[in-house]
């Protein structure tokens, strides 16, 4: 039997890692951290040396980047969630695995500029603005590839996870109503049980305390 161990923060990128072994059915332990001093500690930097989240420990192993995890684990459970190779739809599932991250780049940016940094005089309305621009035309790829379908694929599949915690993450900075078919997708995606499950198990916000964050004018 494989040993599986998650070292997680709330609302975090290892909420991915967390959804997806949900998804799976596989068991797993799961290690709980508060976003902020307690990644920096010399035990935990032992394992992830930047200090971050996810990491998760395979048979006492180490991995720490979401879409290398989220490849790993369909291919090690030989999962539907994931596509093989020579399967006509891997190219597609590759690019949208690493999209995710496309997406989460300008919410990350966007997080800084609210939540890291404290003072309103050292945050910059211009980042702001650029940031909030850029993620809604990441979210618009997506809105648009999303007409007519359920999922970003022909059904359900790891990537829907992989991007759909950046797009959940996104709604705090951008408004998904003004995207119809990815305001959609999104609320398929909280209603399944996996989803519902790592809500429960994730708990309160570390990171995000308002529903909203406006920009500076």
């Amino acid at each position: 039997m494989t040993n599986l161990t998650l070292h997680h923060c709330h609302q975090s990128r290892s909420t991915r890692s967390l959804w997806l072994l949900n998804e799976m059915g596989v068991p797993y332990e799961l290690e709980v951290y508060t976003f902020g001093k307690a990644l920096r500690s010399e035990e935990y930097m032992s394992k992830h040396p930047l200090g971050r989240v996810p990491c998760l420990e395979i048979d006492g192993k180490l991995m720490f980047e979401t879409g290398a995890i989220t490849e790993y684990l369909c291919e090690l459970f030989d999962s539907p969630l994931g596509r093989k190779a020579g399967d006509p739809d891997r190219m597609e599932w590759l690019q949208w695995l690493h999209y995710a991250e496309t997406v989460a780049v300008h919410a990350a940016s966007l997080t800084q500029q609210h939540i890291v940094i404290y003072n309103d005089e050292d945050r910059s309305a211009m980042v702001m603005k650029l940031e909030t621009r850029r993620l809604e035309k990441a979210l618009e790829v997506l809105d648009n590839h999303l007409q007519g379908r359920e999922y970003l694929l022909d059904e359900f599949s790891a990537v829907d996870i992989s991007v759909g915690y950046s797009a959940l993450i996104a709604r705090f900075f951008v408004r998904l109503e003004q995207f119809p078919a990815l305001a959609a997708w999104t609320q398929r995606l909280e209603l399944r049980e996996s989803y519902v499950k790592s809500m429960s198990i994730d708990g309160a916000s570390d990171i995000y305390r308002k529903d909203f964050y406006e920009n500076l004018n």
